[in-house]
């Protein structure tokens, strides 16, 4: 009989999923008013989506993930568009945890290696080609991977890097940022973008539940672990982006290594310089720990979809593990690619910049079919129930919180290189079209497999 994930294990294994100190340093670009843009994503993201992510786990606990929820609600179509997307996404972000990593990874040889784009790329695809063989080991060993390096490699370094921003301030040390204006004027040009930046901190609330059947109890756990997950979420997010801006000017922020720019300033202020190779490994490690997750819950839940006649047999194959070794090589070269386009970038900094902001976007298509889903299907007794009044206002509101991170994904940041603003748009709308339009494939594929199934029968 297979262990099943008990409740530790599974906080872990959501926290690490989404816990990125990587993600601090863009978050950190908007000082003390991240507190105010972090409640409000709160509100109108992440605790809807736990909500919703609760019931949907607990209703079907042998069918987890989107493709499931949605195929309820909407049918298989939309189900497998809904998986496509969350896919997808996961090939576009991967390369800006990669970078993040591989930027990290310069301060244990040479922090000039950070800005080296060759350095960057050749250690990104050597990190993820090397995640890829370590998933094919199946499901419980990337957990147990996850939640030791989430630990030691996520927990830790945040809760040290808090540390040293609490000593900072308590020392009397000058602040990078000023505390005065806390709930800042809606702009979309510059205020408005740190709404992408922490949507995009919250993404993969809902990736756990793929393996909801593996979880011990489900019904009454993955409730649980999602409510601890969000205190621990926006504790350790709002805090470790505060610790970024009281010590790195704005301007000076880098998106790559800017969480190793603030242990540098941390501990050579503090004459701890010895620790900073220590942290950087940390880091790598936690990075890595929670790289797996968004590995290997997309692939399953592509598989599912596979499952159902949407993509050829010859995916479905799958290991002694239960591992789907095909949809995993095929999303490494896919990365692969994502990855080498940033030798065309004008900066690493726009690279990163455009690939969180088109990932972003893909995903929040997929949260408001799970939202739709969540409003059709209503709440039954059999499942985790949301009082009924707050399930629709947190339906609603998650879907107004999607909608508008899509529109102001459309808007380029402040210090962007590009030439025009309608370029950006039109780039990043391209990107849209490009990266959806495959499922239209996918339809085409199950309908010509139904076809000649039928003509069989007949």
């Amino acid at each position: 009989m297979t262990k099943k994930i008990p409740l530790f294990s599974l906080v872990l294994l959501i926290v690490a999923a989404i816990d990125s100190i990587r993600t601090l340093p863009t978050t950190a670009l908007f000082g003390p008013s991240l507190i105010f843009f972090f409640i409000v994503s709160a509100l109108f993201f992440l605790i809807p989506v736990a909500f919703i992510s609760a019931e949907f786990a607990s209703r079907y606990p042998n069918e987890g993930g989107v493709y499931y929820w949605i195929k309820h609600a909407f049918g298989a179509r939309m189900g497998t568009l809904a998986v496509w997307l969350q896919w997808i996404n996961t090939m576009v972000w991967y390369p800006t945890m990669l970078l993040f990593i591989a930027g990290t990874a310069a301060y244990l040889i040479d922090p000039a290696l950070a800005a080296n784009r060759w350095f960057l790329l050749l250690f990104a695809l050597f990190t993820f080609w090397g995640l890829t063989l370590l998933n094919l080991k199946g499901i419980q060993v990337s957990a147990r991977i996850n939640a030791f390096c989430g630990t030691i490699g996520t927990i830790v370094p945040m809760l040290f890097l808090i540390a040293l921003g609490v000593w900072w301030v308590i020392l009397g040390n000058p602040l990078a940022v000023s505390f005065d204006n806390l709930v800042p004027a809606f702009d979309l040009g510059s205020n408005g973008i740190a709404l992408v930046t922490i949507m995009a901190s919250f993404l993969g609330m809902e990736l756990s539940g793929v393996h909801v059947s593996d979880i011990a109890n489900p019904q009454k756990n993955f409730p649980k672990a999602i409510g601890y997950s969000v205190l621990i979420l926006l504790a350790t997010l709002i805090l470790g982006a505060l610790s970024v801006a009281i010590v790195i000017p704005k301007e000076n922020i880098q998106y790559v290594d800017g969480v190793m720019q603030t242990f540098t300033m941390f501990l050579n202020a503090f004459h701890m310089p010895i620790l900073i190779p220590v942290l950087a490994f940390l880091i790598i490690v936690g990075s890595i720990g929670g790289s797996v997750n968004w590995l290997l819950s997309p692939a399953k839940g592509l598989f599912q979809a596979a499952e159902h006649g949407f993509l050829p047999k010859f995916f479905m194959a799958t290991n002694k593990h239960g591992t789907a070794v095909r949809i995993l090589i095929a999303q490494a070269i896919l990365v692969s690619l994502f990855c080498l386009s940033i030798q065309f970038m004008p900066s690493v900094n726009s690279f990163y910049w455009f690939l969180m902001a088109l990932s972003t976007g893909l995903y929040m298509v997929m949260y408001i079919l799970l939202f739709l889903a969540a409003l059709k299907l209503k709440r039954t007794a059999q499942s985790y129930r949301i009082p009924r009044g707050l399930r629709t206002i947190s339906c609603l509101a998650g879907l107004f919180g999607c909608v508008m991170t899509i529109i102001v994904g459309f808007e380029p940041p402040p210090g962007y290189v590009i030439e025009s603003k309608l370029q950006y748009m039109l780039t990043i709308g391209l990107g849209f079209a490009l990266l959806i339009l495959p499922v239209l494939f996918l339809f085409a594929y199950q309908k010509k497999r139904l076809v000649a199934a039928q003509d069989i029968q007949g």
